[in-house]
């Protein structure tokens, strides 16, 4: 998915043996891509969180690729824990900006504008539905050209 080459890769499931979420950091862009999988609950995203999180001592990252195209549940019950508590600690961490690639599922829909509009006031952050575009808009952060545009070319 970037330019560079991911040093790792990690896979957590649910306590059916299933994916949860993938796990990919690619350190020479200070990005981390997590794609998270199935019907998500505010626990799942809490444990799944925690999880990502738990690599900042060995991993940079100050980039967020939030994917949840393949998801639907109601996990709004972890947007405290969010805000309040993940959000502190990655921006001491460094976080300056986040893609968040929306789920289709209806929902979903509630969480993701609260936790975008929590968001929005600390971090850099957008809604796509394609994952390549969020990408694009990352990099585009990442590294700004005189003639590039300043937003995201397809946010939903």
């Amino acid at each position: 998915m970037s330019s560079s080459h991911p040093t790792q890769h990690f896979t957590l499931t649910d306590e059916h043996g299933a994916d949860l979420a993938e796990y990919v950091i690619y350190p020479e862009d200070s990005l981390l891509c997590v794609h998270w999988h199935g019907h998500l609950t505010g626990a799942e995203i809490v444990r799944g969180v925690k999880h990502g999180s738990s690599w900042r001592d060995q991993f940079t990252y100050t980039m967020i690729l939030n994917d949840k195209r393949d998801t639907s549940g109601d996990w709004s019950d972890a947007l405290p824990w969010l805000q309040y508590e993940w959000l502190p600690e990655a921006l001491k961490g460094g976080l300056k900006a986040l893609a968040y690639v929306f789920s289709p599922a209806q929902e979903n829909r509630f969480a993701t504008q609260q936790f975008v509009e929590a968001l929005r006031p600390h971090v850099a952050i957008e809604l796509f539905d394609d994952p390549a575009v969020a990408l694009d808009w990352l990099k585009k952060l990442n590294h700004p050209t005189d003639d590039a545009p300043a937003g995201p070319s397809s946010a939903g």
